[in-house]
């Protein structure tokens, strides 16, 4: 860690490309005491796995540029003052060495994103104070057809990660039989995240309609432990499949990104067999290097394996609408009304 007096900006050769560190000694941890330069520096120690997971992606940043701290918060919709905020726009000075792509989103508007083909471009989000990274499931190819199925299981208040992890191996069972492979990685926080390599010859609704059914497969064999209930009154304490994580400009945070928490912690990806033997904590910006080093990109198969079809996750869907008259589900608040979509209405408040 740098100390002292600010010091002047440095410069990075990352892999044959200089990137400038402005206030490199800035503290953006400080409970661990980790500068800027420390966390510019991890991201290239990880670069394999951390540009594997960006590469040719358009990518929303997450810029902490004051660092962490236990009173900084992130701008959201509800409150427009905060410490912290998402970057959906490449930023006017981005080098034009920097590629990027236009994604357009729910509201028909469209935006140019920084979209990295190198890791020197991941090193300058990162000097911008980027943190977590959220790429979306598509590629620069076409931003119309996505190639990830992302599958947030998130615990619910009085569950725990362990429970998170059960979820998971079952979900692993239910890919199985819908033909499709996953690959697991802590979320930084107590949730757990499944990928899952597609064909790219989905749309958006395609692949949200694919995790809805497959969401609600897995709380048929878990109904006490799983649900796909969008609204919190009726979730109860089970794991949420997050099925609006897979709409149009919702994005989850990519392997590798850092958590804004006192100690750093990172998403960590992870192979099934090590996943019950884990627990967030042991993940953080530290560890991770460490274990890097040792064991490299536990998904470097994620990026090479063979992509699955989505034709029986979404026969799975037209059954359960067909069957049981369970088709769409709501969209996020801030979504325009959607072909076939229920009331966005709290059931309590539908019944009053």
């Amino acid at each position: 860690m740098l100390s002292g007096m600010a010091a002047r900006a440095v410069e990075l050769d990352v892999r044959g490309r200089l990137v400038r560190v402005s206030s490199p000694d800035k503290v953006y941890f400080p409970e661990i005491g980790l500068t800027k330069l420390d966390v510019v520096e991890y991201v290239v120690a990880v670069g394999d796995g951390i540009l594997a997971a960006l590469r040719d992606r358009p990518v929303t940043m997450e810029r902490w540029p004051g660092g962490y701290s236990p009173d900084a918060k992130l701008v959201s919709r509800d409150d427009p003052h905060g410490d912290a905020f998402y970057q959906k726009r490449a930023p006017k000075n981005t080098p034009e060495w920097v590629e990027t792509a236009l994604v357009t989103f729910p509201s028909g508007r469209t935006a140019v994103q920084a979209c990295p083909t190198e890791l020197a471009a991941v090193v300058w989000m990162a000097n911008l104070g980027t943190l977590r990274y959220h790429p979306w499931p598509v590629t620069k190819a076409d931003t119309e057809l996505v190639d990830q199925l992302r599958i947030d299981l998130d615990p619910q208040p009085g569950t725990a990660f362990s429970d998170a992890v059960t979820a998971a191996h079952e979900l692993r069972s239910v890919l199985a039989d819908a033909g499709l492979t996953g690959y697991p990685k802590t979320s930084g926080g107590r949730g757990v995240h499944v990928f899952v390599p597609v064909e790219p010859r989905y749309g958006f609704i395609e692949a949200r309609h694919a995790v809805i059914a497959l969401g609600r497969e897995l709380a048929r064999r878990m109904p006490e432990r799983v649900t796909v209930n969008w609204w919190k009154e009726e979730r109860g304490e089970r794991i949420f499949v997050d099925f609006n994580q897979m709409a149009r400009d919702r994005t989850i945070a990519s392997a590798y990104s850092i958590r804004p928490t006192p100690r750093a912690q990172v998403s960590a990806p992870l192979s099934w067999d090590e996943l019950s033997d884990v627990s967030p904590e042991d993940f953080t910006v530290t560890s991770m290097l460490e274990r890097f080093a040792d064991v490299g990109d536990v998904w470097e198969s994620f990026y090479t394996d063979r992509a699955g079809s989505l034709d029986l996750a979404l026969e799975m869907y037209a059954r359960d609408e067909r069957d049981h008259g369970a088709g769409e589900m709501p969209y996020p608040p801030e979504y325009p009304k959607m072909p076939g979509e229920p009331a966005r209405v709290q059931p309590s408040r539908k019944r009053n």
